[in-house]
């Protein structure tokens, strides 16, 4: 039974800022490891290229190939030439996107922005409740390959410093572009642990959900049970699905990389713990109390104190023993956060 009482105030934590890693490290599977057993609690400290040392021939790990677009803009208004900044957000059709603008007291409807002399421009269309904008873009070729130009990654607002390299906030496996926030759980990965992985006998399912900026929204409300989840596209196709129910069915374990992953398989999964292909939106909001189809353990980084992504890591290891988890993880001085350092559930 899920507890209607749980506050947000509860999974709190203290983190010392200089805790919140602002660069990725040079080599991917260099990142701690920290293996929490979500029976016992006992914690081992280790290094994310040791990560093999705990998966079995016939496991599935299920990734999500989704890819960050270079979503954050900077632009001029055409009349005035004030200084305009743009985040993408979600796509509407071919021409239309909602988007955050800022400053948004100089984004009317009907306001034009131009980005580097007119490669690439866009109209103010409507402004929504939440303040967001739509806008249609006009331009000439392939909207990805300006944006490849123009966009820089939109990094959260934790991060400071300037990321040097675009593809340290892309996994090696990203494929589908569509999100405005990195599956951060995936950074650690590189192809040769991914070769060991297969190797070794794991099976590897690829799904696809595109994160929103809603992933860093703050659970503002005292209940957590009144917090209202974002919506985030998701898709798995029928071959993929294959290799999770193969898995299930011979006895082997489910290990979701991130809390993105999580949530779509425990959206498409029936009662028996078994998917089909499929594809469309997902809200799911799991906390303490939610009882899950499918998964049977978590590769996830560390996330923000009375976040709905700490809430659902303690769904899945335990209230107790993630508070727990995560305050060793502060003692022993790992790095938080989207270039932190990782956590297994198993």
């Amino acid at each position: 039974m899920i507890n209607i009482e749980l506050k947000t105030s509860d999974f709190y934590y203290n983190l010392p800022e200089e805790l919140i890693a602002q660069s990725p490290l040079e080599n991917r599977t260099y990142s701690r490891l920290m293996a929490l057993d979500k029976e016992s609690g006992s914690i081992e400290h280790k290094h994310f290229y040791d990560i093999a040392d705990y998966l079995n021939p016939g496991d599935c790990i299920v990734i999500n190939d989704t890819k960050v677009l270079p979503a954050r803009l900077f632009g001029t208004k055409k009349d005035t030439e004030a200084s305009i900044e743009l985040l993408l957000l979600k796509r509407i059709d071919d021409k239309k996107w909602e988007t955050l603008v800022k400053p948004g007291k100089k984004a009317k409807l009907n306001t034009e922005i131009v980005f580097k002399e007119g490669l690439l421009e866009g109209r103010i269309t409507d402004v929504l409740e939440t303040g967001n904008r739509i806008i249609e873009f006009k331009y000439e070729g392939i909207f990805e390959e300006i944006l490849d130009e123009l966009g820089e990654m939109p990094l959260p607002p934790y991060i400071h410093e300037k990321l040097e390299d675009k593809n340290r906030y892309q996994t090696v496996y990203a494929k589908h572009p569509g999100s405005s926030a990195a599956p951060t759980a995936g950074l650690h990965f590189n192809d040769e642990i991914i070769k060991d992985m297969t190797d070794k006998g794991i099976s590897i399912a690829k799904l696809t959900l595109h994160v929103g900026l809603g992933t860093f929204r703050p659970v503002k409300a005292e209940y957590i049970t009144e917090h209202k989840m974002h919506s985030e596209y998701y898709e798995l196709s029928e071959e993929e699905a294959n290799k999770i129910n193969y898995a299930k069915d011979n006895g082997k374990r489910i290990i979701s990389v991130g809390t993105t992953s999580t949530r779509t398989l425990e959206t498409i999964s029936d009662e028996s713990g078994r998917v089909k292909a499929s594809s469309g939106w997902t809200d799911i909001f799991i906390y303490p109390g939610y009882k899950f189809k499918l998964i049977d353990g978590l590769i996830t980084n560390f996330h923000l104190p009375e976040s709905t992504l700490i809430m659902l890591v303690s769904a899945l290891a335990g209230k107790e023993n993630t508070m727990k988890a995560y305050q060793e993880a502060v003692n022993q001085e790992y790095r938080f956060f989207s270039f932190g350092d990782a956590m297994l559930i198993k």
